[in-house]
């Protein structure tokens, strides 16, 4: 594991005054991220804060060693008002995760598609604890809502993921694809949500979403912001995140790509209200095809 900056993430995201329509957003890695609103609710999404996928890759042959630090421990998310969970994969709902957490006290409340749910009561989570959910269902925590939205699994061992929609009150509406392969009904079910931001995975090696098809989504969604995850943690399961930077390039979307920093929570505010990311490459398409005519 590489050297990294100590476990600050916590006390950050704790003393970070959110302002109103605003969310803050900060990356644990894979697909881990906390969020906290304008009244200081806060949520953590696929919380995977070991490296006990290690020994799962060793089994069949793939380096599944974490390659960045932890930026939070388990202990650090008695503080959050919700702990929400995609689907029931190790690198998603992780025992060296949700067990010290349950013995430091923690007690949710846990939200999780059924597989997820079957997961974490097999890991000691009592079953009044979960709050079930599934596509379309909503979930309402403090000014946060949490609505399930569709997602393809990577095989028949958990048939129930989901990605979820999280809207702030007054703020942004987030959109976390979970992992999934591509089909269109995901922009059918979501774009009419219309999300500020979208938060994707891009590594196709496990059936989930490739760079193109991550930008492909994007170009029918049309969000502010595109997050790229769960291309970092493992070197067999790693690319490089501008890969997506060029595909939404490419699909003429020059201002979108907004990649953060492992453990350094960000604002975003709504859409009619927010700067521009760094990256400006106006007109880049055209700009190519005029090359390929020469």
């Amino acid at each position: 594991m590489k050297k990294g900056r100590k476990r600050l993430l916590g006390p950050a995201l704790a003393s970070l005054d959110v302002p109103r329509g605003s969310v803050a957003i900060g990356w644990l890695g894979q697909a881990g991220f906390v969020l906290k609103s304008p009244r200081g609710i806060r949520l953590a999404i696929d919380p995977y804060l070991s490296n006990s996928c290690e020994d799962i890759g060793k089994a069949v042959g793939l380096n599944m060693r974490r390659l960045v630090p932890s930026s939070l421990s388990p202990v650090e998310l008695l503080g959050f008002d919700a702990l929400v969970f995609t689907h029931s994969h190790q690198d998603h709902v992780d025992p060296e995760t949700v067990k010290p957490y349950l013995r430091a006290g923690g007690r949710g409340p846990f939200i999780a598609p059924h597989e997820a749910s079957d997961r974490l009561i097999s890991l000691g989570v009592t079953a009044d604890r979960i709050r079930l959910t599934w596509p379309n269902h909503v979930i309402e925590v403090g000014d946060f809502s949490i609505r399930a939205t569709f997602a393809i699994p990577f095989a028949g061992d958990d048939l129930n993921h989901v990605g979820y929609l999280v809207t702030v009150r007054g703020g942004p509406r987030i959109y976390f694809t979970g992992d999934t392969d591509y089909n269109e009904i995901l922009s059918l079910s979501v774009a009419p949500l219309r999300p500020d931001i979208m938060v994707t995975v891009i590594n196709p090696a496990f059936r989930n979403l490739s760079p193109r098809e991550a930008a492909r989504l994007a170009k029918a969604i049309n969000p502010r912001w595109v997050i790229p995850c769960h291309h970092d943690l493992f070197a067999d399961n790693s690319l490089p995140d501008r890969l997506l930077r060029t595909n939404l390039v490419l699909q003429e979307m020059t201002e979108v790509f907004c990649p953060l920093e492992h453990g350094v929570p960000r604002i975003f505010r709504r859409r009619n209200a927010a700067a521009s990311p760094s990256e400006r490459l106006p007109n880049a398409r055209n700009r190519l095809r005029r090359r390929k005519t020469r």
